[in-house]
């Protein structure tokens, strides 16, 4: 009996961010798809990294080759960081295998104080 395949996979979910039209998530699936290394190489994905798109706000990574979530989180960030966009929004761990983007808070509390 042969050992079973690992498969590892990551879901971004970027629901907040493409409905306010603010996050365009088909060109964040080619810039991973562009960008995602596999054994230490670019555009070396062949049958090992899959990335598809859920409906038009989620964005799923399988894979059976061995990577860390962290490395999604650091492409999405760079993806942000490309567009301006990371002023407004952040990357948060929704559970084990899945993040989230997620507007800054704005506390009105203190623009508050800042404006007496």
């Amino acid at each position: 009996m042969a050992p079973a395949t690992k498969i590892y996979k990551v879901t971004l979910d970027c629901a907040q961010a493409t409905e306010d039209k603010i996050f365009d998530a088909a060109a964040f699936e080619k810039y991973v798809h562009d960008r995602f290394k596999v054994n230490g190489r670019t555009n070396n994905l062949g049958e090992a990294v899959k990335i598809t798109r859920v409906g038009e706000s989620k964005i799923v990574i399988t894979s059976t080759v061995p990577y860390s979530k962290r490395y999604v989180k650091y492409l999405t960030k760079r993806f942000l960081k490309k567009y301006q966009l990371r002023d407004w929004l952040r990357v948060v761990a929704s559970s084990k295998d899945a993040y989230q983007l997620r507007y800054f808070n704005v506390d009105q509390a203190a623009e508050g104080a800042d404006e007496e």
